[in-house]
């Protein structure tokens, strides 16, 4: 893939230009976005994916759900269905998304919706008759039809944009200009303990804007692991097999061998769409280990029930307080 990657190096260019200039109709007006009456706060990235969109999603979800009436919005990657569609109880992974069923699983006091078209979805939200307060717009940043009230920018600490180019050689989807238009930058997957000299150096090589505000947040992971029908405590694991089919697993290996676990690891592509075959041989492993995001398009396998946990985590966020007020003073 790395070859591969390098012998593209010539279009590179050309993705620069397109992409470039496709941000330039939109920031000089040629090309309009929409905005809404209601506060939409857009959450992504410039990079290709594995900055933690979903646990900063899950943040804002819990800091603005008992004061206002929540709906998130994804496009639902991989999902078997077409269109618009609302989260219920006869949804399943694959027809809104694992990432969107984690939230409907998760919170029972928001909605859920999908649509590749984000325009069509907000006006779908709010024609309904308890339409939400606040919708939350899920890796979205590219999508420039939408104009959102607010823009958070996830880059992450050991991947950070200013060191990477566009595809198809590098990771990023658009030049890295495009920081500009957010309002809040968060490096993510931090070391829990970062020094101030580290953090003033990354503000520099970010190029903070006057009026972008810079925090740094790290995965707080649980000290226990958690099945449909049972929970273990994480340092009594016996040998187990970690699958991940997430964008970047390497915080979560590093934290697991950092905590001495003896374990395998079975890495898949990021939404990985488990076949037949992959279950057959899963469900010859005693214990399982997997994310959050891997459990639920796992978890309704009958032979993987009695085997199949996963880690809990949380969203942390130096300076917390200010990161909360800025976004609660935007929702009103």
């Amino acid at each position: 893939m790395k070859f591969i990657r390098i012998i593209l190096f010539p279009i590179v260019p050309i993705y620069y230009l397109v992409t470039w200039l496709r941000n330039m109709l939109y920031d000089s007006g040629i090309k309009a976005s929409k905005s809404y009456d209601i506060p939409i706060i857009c959450v992504g990235n410039l990079s290709t994916g594995g900055t933690g969109k979903t646990p900063m999603i899950e943040y804002l979800v819990r800091l603005l759900k008992d004061a206002k009436s929540v709906a998130t919005l994804s496009r639902g990657y991989k999902r078997v269905t077409e269109g618009y569609v609302l989260g219920d109880n006869n949804s399943r992974a694959d027809t809104i998304g694992d990432e969107p069923y984690q939230f409907l699983r998760k919170f029972n006091d928001i909605k859920v919706a999908v649509d590749g078209n984000r325009q069509n979805g907000i006006e779908q939200l709010l024609s309904l008759k308890d339409k939400p307060e606040v919708i939350l717009l899920d890796d979205a940043y590219q999508h420039r039809k939408v104009k959102a009230g607010f823009n958070i920018l996830l880059t992450s600490y050991d991947q950070l944009y200013y060191g990477d180019i566009v595809l198809p050689t590098g990771n990023l989807r658009e030049p890295r200009s495009g920081a500009k238009r957010a309002d809040i930058i968060v490096v993510t997957k931090c070391p829990k303990e970062i020094s101030q000299s580290k953090k003033n150096a990354m503000t520099s090589k970010l190029n903070i804007q006057p009026h972008q505000y810079l925090f740094f947040s790290y995965i707080d992971y649980s000290d226990k692991v958690i099945s449909k029908n049972n929970t273990l405590e994480l340092v009594t694991l016996p040998k187990f097999t970690l699958v991940t089919g997430i964008a970047n697993a390497k915080p979560l290996v590093g934290f697991l061998t950092e905590k001495d676990l003896d374990f395998d690891h079975i890495e898949y592509t990021d939404h990985y769409n488990f076949r037949p075959t992959d279950i057959e041989m899963l469900a010859t492993k005693e214990l399982i280990l997997t994310t959050e995001k891997d459990f639920v398009r796992l978890s309704d396998n009958e032979d993987l029930q009695d085997s199949l946990y996963y880690l809990p985590i949380t969203l942390k966020i130096a300076d917390s307080n200010i990161f909360d007020d800025l976004v609660k003073s935007f929702v009103g």
